[in-house]
């Protein structure tokens, strides 16, 4: 592992996102290869660093006794989700045409949610739904509406 690299805080903590797979090389290919990630640890866990923040890719199991009764698996259904990452980008119709050029499955092209933002979806191999969104003009007001 790249220590200089790797999610360990000296002071505080990072933020990482655990994702149960079914297959952690094609998943890494995913992450490292169509999104640009930097591959910090191959497998046992997959350690990812994706922009500014930490995917940690692993398969499945069953109850530890840190977890007791949980069982971690990849999704079942990817119609039924309960979670899912947010990529907020500088420009989605770039992202999009990029990602998709490169692979990735989306659900639909880039769409205006309402004025706030443009955003589409994209899923991983193992069926995780991936939002790109790009905030409108009217969003960014908000925000510096409510820090200033």
């Amino acid at each position: 592992m790249n220590l200089p690299d790797a999610p360990i805080p000296k002071e505080g903590f990072f933020v990482t996102h655990f994702l149960t797979v079914k297959d952690q090389m094609k998943s890494r290919e995913f992450y490292a290869g169509i999104l640009g990630g930097k591959v910090v640890a191959p497998q046992n866990p997959c350690i990812i660093k994706l922009a500014n923040s930490w995917i940690i890719i692993n398969a499945g199991g069953g109850p530890t006794p840190d977890k007791p009764g949980v069982f971690l698996e990849a999704p079942q259904n990817p119609n039924k989700v309960n979670s899912f990452l947010n990529l907020r980008v500088a420009d989605v119709q770039a992202c999009y045409n990029e990602w998709k050029a490169e692979g990735a499955h989306f659900l639909t092209e880039p769409l205006d949610n309402h004025g706030w933002e443009t955003r589409c979806y994209m899923r991983d191999p193992d069926g995780y739904i991936i939002e790109v969104g790009q905030a409108s003009q009217k969003m960014i007001d908000l925000f510096k509406e409510h820090t200033s």
